[in-house]
């Protein structure tokens, strides 16, 4: 019949992952390829299908003689794009990630596949990039592993480390070296670093030593088409050594060697959209699924990487240590020796001890910047009751009150509430009447203007969220930066003063001594090695573990430590647990359906925040925990039964996270 739509005749069938919300459809759909689309419906394309009534967005999976269906099928509606964007590989790695997080695959396609651009994806592709001369690696010799390492990436064998970098390394220059060594051979790299920022730098490393046409940088401040460009350029084998952000885990490469994730214990590497994916799990997943070497680094050392040393699945590559010795600075914390106590005795209450003050001064004599690091943003984030200690609330909403500070000449302001910005001037403690204010926490504008008039004539910067440093200049000056947001200083910093230790250990949350030791460790790597007169200081008492790791410079020592101690009480990632968050009927609903494995435990559910206007909770969480062995098990269950609850359409959402960085 005229008009009438035939199929294909060599392998009619097309498996598309639909691109559907509900969990109960996490599957591949069978349609027909008509004959007018044989040449363009290629496995990796993009497609538009009817479903359930509507046009929806997919991924051509493969291309198959019969379908196990035995009604009828539907036809493509269209090609979308004949571009493959969906690699072989990258469709296995994002049902194992999804299977592994208990998510959608294609959850994880839309973290892994950018939009479309129709004009970039038109442009003819770039031929292949210029051949990549093998690099010198003599710095590696510093690492008894390291050459091992090099040579396993030469032979193209599969080869996995835990690499701990020296105080003082120019990480960016030795991990260019590892991408180059593997694009020398005719492999690809991808390498995966928390922000924008290390991109630019390992960026700029890689292409001195491979060239501009082998290497590519991918953000999210590029823009969709200088992005889907660079993207298209690592799927069409342009480019050898891909480097960026969190997504790029996921960038296709032709024929991968060596995989890399910089600084794990970021938390920007956690993917804050289903399934929440960790940048380091899935390069676990990729390097085994593509039978490529994998490289764990680091300054500091997660529990979740010592656990890959202590199974055996990844040796340590660590420096030696009288290389740690040779370049890490001196550090000083407070109350390790009498002597200290007896020229400052108020050195435990001060925020910033004479011994700061000295160490200050040496290196602005020394004509060299001072690095400060504090935790908070802002100029008094948070404020008490100078009476009884009560924190400060809003009269209107009972949001937190805080000064901002640069509303008058002295910088002071009115108290304001940090939720709707409503002003108090006339502040009154609800709890004892007293009309006087505290600080509880000092922000980083605020030691800033502290600094500025203690050391007068020398210039103050800040770096934070609103402006991040990406360099400073050589010379005296005080640079005030929260954690993550220190600026490189050519030759180094003279000093670091960590300020406000307590107000990082403090924190209710499982991580709070790792990631406390993390930052100290990023901001101490950038000071002159002690030989050279680089001094830190570390606001925070010298009895304590991540305190002694710093002093001593001995990260895998902590992450050990923390690793057995989780291992004892039963914590991630010594055992795999799932956090599950909603309304309270929600959540109670969700443990019903759930089938957990004979060895999982439920711990809760318990409230989340304040309770609502009838004094019940408004949200509960529930943890689930069971042991590692089990981990595949209870992903399958929390799948199922987010599947359950799909399909019957109930209407109180329901969060599911496994292994997630927050607990509690």
């Amino acid at each position: 019949m005229k008009g009438e739509r035939r199929p294909a005749e060599a392998l009619p069938v097309a498996r598309v992952q639909v691109d559907v919300q509900p969990a109960h459809l996490d599957r591949p759909f069978d349609y027909l390829v008509p004959a007018e689309l044989d040449a363009t419906a290629v496995p990796g394309c993009r497609v538009r299908v009817r479903f359930a009534g509507q046009r929806v967005d997919g991924f051509l999976l493969e291309r198959v003689a019969e379908s196990d269906f035995t009604g009828k099928l539907e036809y493509l509606d269209r090609v979308v794009s004949a571009e493959p964007v969906l690699t072989p590989e990258i469709a296995a790695l994002a049902r194992t990630v999804a299977d592994r997080y208990g998510g959608t695959m294609i959850d994880v396609l839309r973290l892994a596949i950018p939009p479309r651009h129709g004009r970039v994806e038109a442009e003819p592709a770039a031929g292949p990039p210029d051949p990549v001369p093998v690099p010198q690696t003599t710095e590696w010799a510093r690492y008894p592993r390291g050459a091992s390492f090099l040579d396993a990436l030469r032979e193209g064998r599969r080869a996995q480390a835990v690499w701990q970098a020296l105080p003082g390394e120019d990480w960016p220059a030795r991990l260019a070296e590892v991408a180059a060594t593997a694009a020398a051979t005719g492999r690809a790299a991808v390498l995966v670093v928390p922000d924008h920022r290390d991109v630019a730098r390992l960026h700029r490393a890689c292409v001195a030593l491979a060239g501009e046409s082998a290497v590519v940088a991918l953000s999210a401040d590029l823009g969709p088409a200088r992005r889907y460009r660079r993207w298209l350029a690592g799927l069409r084998g342009s480019a050898r050594i891909v480097v960026g952000t969190r997504a790029t885990a996921f960038a296709p490469v032709r024929r991968p060697g060596v995989f890399v994730v910089w600084d794990d214990g970021d938390d920007l590497h956690a993917d804050p959209r289903a399934p929440y994916p960790h940048v380091r799990d899935v390069l676990v997943a990729r390097a085994h699924l593509a039978g490529a070497a994998l490289l764990v680094g680091g300054i500091a050392r997660t529990a979740e990487a010592q656990l890959l040393v202590d199974s055996g699945w990844a040796p340590e590559i660590v420096g030696t240590r009288e290389a740690v010795r040779a370049g890490a600075p001196r550090v000083t914390a407070i109350g390790e020796h009498d002597s200290q106590l007896v020229r400052d005795p108020a050195a435990r209450a001060a925020r910033i001890p004479s011994v700061a003050f000295e160490a200050a001064r040496a290196a602005l004599a020394a004509d060299a910047p001072v690095l400060v690091q504090v935790p908070r943003a802002g100029y008094v984030p948070a404020l008490s009751c100078q009476s009884c200690r009560a924190p400060a609330r809003c009269r209107r909403c009972a949001g937190p009150l805080a000064l901002r500070g640069g509303e008058r000449d002295d910088g002071a302001s009115a108290p304001a509430c940090r939720w709707c910005g409503a002003p108090d001037a006339t502040f009154r403690c609800t709890a004892c009447g007293s009309r006087l204010l505290r600080a509880v926490v000092v922000g980083a504008r605020r030691t800033a203007e502290e600094l500025g008039r203690a050391f007068s004539g020398v210039p103050v910067l800040t770096s934070g969220a609103s402006q991040v440093l990406a360099e400073v200049d050589p010379g005296p000056a005080l640079v005030v930066a929260t954690p993550g947001a220190e600026p490189v200083a050519p030759g180094g910093y003279g000093a670091a003063l960590l300020l406000d230790g307590w107000a990082l250990l403090g924190r209710a949350d499982l991580r709070a001594a790792e990631e406390a030791l993390r930052r100290w460790m990023a901001a101490a790597a950038l000071v002159r090695p002690g030989g050279d007169g680089g001094r830190v200081v570390v606001l925070a008492e010298s009895a304590l573990a991540p305190v002694q790791a710093l002093v001593r410079w001995d990260p895998a020592w902590h992450a050990a430590q923390e690793l057995a101690a989780r291992t004892e009480l039963g914590f991630p990632p010594a055992v795999r647990m799932a956090t599950v968050d909603g309304a309270p009927k929600a959540v109670a609903g969700f443990l019903e359906d759930l089938a957990l494995p004979p060895s999982g435990e439920i711990l809760g559910p318990v409230p989340l925040g304040e309770p609502g206007l009838g004094g019940e909770p408004e949200r509960e969480r529930a943890l689930l925990r069971v042991p590692r062995s089990d981990g595949r098990a209870l992903a399958a269950a929390l799948t199922a039964a987010a599947a359950v609850r799909a399909a019957r359409k109930e209407p109180d959402p329901v969060r599911v996270q496994l292994d997630p960085l927050e607990i509690i």
